[in-house]
């Protein structure tokens, strides 16, 4: 390992070639790599964290699909009513069909290559409910989902020997006149810069939910580097301002804040509590109470947090006390476990500090519904770096088949497309550009530190962004944002022997400002209140901004109008669910 110091040469530039790229190594990037290898084409992968660790192991409820296993009479239009209706009707009605219509095919997959699913005593795969689902399509593993899932994929990944390197930060995108050639980047360990020559590349590495200063991603996931690459290479940005906000982060220790506590704690009959010792839930949604929906009970609690009634660390309590320990220690072993070694604390008998915490990123990067391509030629995104499914609001347990449905057909048109191409052309300049950039943060004598600018930012996007916004509010933050990008200018890079964290930190407040400019934004015009968009100065859903905000750095936010969805689900979608919780989990 090269060893870097105040006096040694930068490690020699490394070149790699391959037909597609995957940058990204959670469960989007495995599937759409699995797809191409099976297809014999050339892939590699590549992400900045362990893929044994991916962000998708963390995902714990469940994975949609109408198999009708439970319930004969569920279908994949009646999965696509729910998830439009759950969007507030800002989902794209084609990528909702797609998904839905090869929901039954992912589990199909997974099932292929030894998914251990739950199953009931006849074999039959189990599901349950699962938030805002009118039948029981929700397939699951305990409360591991996505970890079992993760370990399914890189197993068959290594049977089919997809090469993954799991040390490696793409800093930039490369591509000339619209099309696609590669990536540039560097190895954390030892910091080679590493130019990867490609026909295509697939982004897979996440959202941006990790601007906010509680958020349920860890310290170096979801910076919001796919926005920051794809726009860097001619993407769009859909969505930005549309993040899901759990009602359940931890609030300490600071370097965890935002670790979720399962909302299996209010499903199994745990009560929230203000500082004051009052049950809050009464005064938002008498009927459902603590198993309201997430983006109410988030509301409900931001607002007790808001007017005073919250606890001195900003907070309001979660108590399982009260349940029998047998109980907690049958369903909800995790939180026991989790809040021990975190706090020292007995669930079984004191209440948890909690509060809502940025979750999902809901929006992404702007692709089509038909192969998720960018509309920069060879460029695709999948999973939560992409966007489209979810709009205003997303139905647990979709996360997850939409990176297996998408990552089938995302691989197999990335390989269409790197077979059909006659000519690549490559700028050195482009190149060049990418390099210089690496070169210029590591040569730099600058006073500014990147880990303190992204805390200053978090905090920034938590006071100006968070659950509940005004105008006044957004404004504000895009003063203090535009004060933090200059300061930007001025970072000092400092490697040492442990390796070149602090370059990837860097490289990480880089995708955050540029994420943070696109949310604060697409924030500002959105003017109404809608599903997890809550405007206290526009209280209303208005029908004129039934679309979609687009952001570029070059030409700011446009607005798409949304389309409308087909027959085939376009009346389910607008017919009233029971919203009762008798036998139901929360989301």
């Amino acid at each position: 390992m090269n060893i870097p110091t105040a006096e040694s040469a930068q490690p020699t530039e490394r070149q790699l070639s391959t037909s597609v790229l995957v940058i990204g190594t959670g469960g989007a990037g495995l599937r759409a790599s699995i797809e191409l290898a099976e297809r014999g084409v050339q892939v590699l992968a590549v992400g900045k964290r362990r893929k044994h660790d991916a962000h998708t192991t963390l995902a714990a409820g469940g994975i949609n699909a109408a198999l009708g296993t439970m319930d004969p009479e569920d279908s994949w239009e009646q999965h696509a009513a729910d998830t439009l209706r759950e969007s507030y009707f800002l989902g794209d009605p084609a990528i909702i069909e797609t998904v839905t219509r090869g929901a039954a095919q992912g589990i199909a997959d997974l099932e292929r290559w030894g998914m251990p699913f739950a199953r009931e005593e006849d074999g039959r795969i189990s599901q349950r409910f699962f938030g805002a689902h009118k039948y029981r399509r929700t397939c699951y593993a305990g409360d591991y989902t996505g970890l079992e899932i993760q370990r399914t994929l890189l197993r068959r990944a290594r049977e089919l020997d997809v090469p993954i390197i799991d040390t490696v930060y793409i800093t930039r995108l490369l591509s000339d006149e619209g099309r696609i050639f590669g990536a540039y980047g560097f190895d954390i360990v030892d910091g080679s810069p590493v130019i990867i020559h490609a026909d295509a590349v697939i982004l897979a590495a996440g959202g941006h939910n990790r601007i906010w200063r509680n958020t349920s991603s860890r310290r170096d996931e979801n910076t919001g580097d796919s926005f920051r690459l794809a726009a860097l290479a001619g993407g769009k940005i859909r969505d930005a301002e549309l993040v899901q906000f759990h009602p359940s982060g931890i609030l300490e220790p600071t370097d965890a804040a935002g670790t979720l506590v399962s909302e299996a704690a209010r499903g199994e009959g745990g009560i929230l509590t203000n500082a004051l010792g009052e049950r809050y839930m009464s005064k938002y949604d008498p009927e459902r109470m603590e198993l309201s929906t997430r983006d109410r009970v988030a509301l409900a609690s931001y607002t007790e947090i808001a007017e005073g009634r919250g606890t001195t660390n900003g907070g309001v309590f979660l108590d399982v006390s009260h349940l029998p320990r047998e109980v907690i220690f049958e369903k909800l072993p995790r939180v026991y476990r989790n809040l021990i070694d975190l706090q020292m604390l007995d669930i079984t008998k004191e209440p948890i500090e909690i509060a809502p915490t940025a979750h999902y990123s809901m929006g992404g990067v702007w692709v089509d519904a038909e192969s998720h391509n960018t509309g920069v030629a060879g460029l695709y995104a999948i999973g939560e770096a992409s966007s489209g499914l979810h709009g205003a609001n997303r139905l647990g347990g979709n996360s997850l088949i939409e990176l297996l449905v998408y990552g089938r057909i995302t691989g197999a048109d990335a390989a269409n497309y790197t077979k059909n191409l006659t000519t690549v052309h490559r700028s050195p300049e482009v190149v060049a550009e990418a390099r210089a950039e690496m070169q210029q943060l590591l040569s730099s004598m600058g006073t500014e530190t990147p880990r303190v600018l992204q805390r200053e930012l978090r905090d920034l996007m938590s006071e100006h962004a968070g659950v509940v916004r005004s105008e006044e509010s957004l404004q504000a933050g895009l003063t203090k944002l535009a004060q933090l990008e200059e300061r930007a200018n001025h970072l000092g890079v400092h490697p040492d022997i442990a390796g070149f964290d602090d370059l990837a930190h860097a490289y990480d407040l880089y995708g955050s400002l540029l994420a943070a400019r696109a949310t604060l934004e697409c924030a500002l015009e959105r003017r109404e209140t809608r599903g997890c968009h809550n405007r206290s100065d526009f209280p209303e859903q208005s029908d004129a901004l039934r679309g979609n905000f687009i952001w570029s750095p070059t030409d700011g936010v446009t607005f798409e109008p949304a389309a409308e969805a087909p027959e085939s689900f376009r009346d389910l979608a607008a017919e009233t669910i029971d919203t009762s919780v008798a036998g139901k989990l929360v989301e």
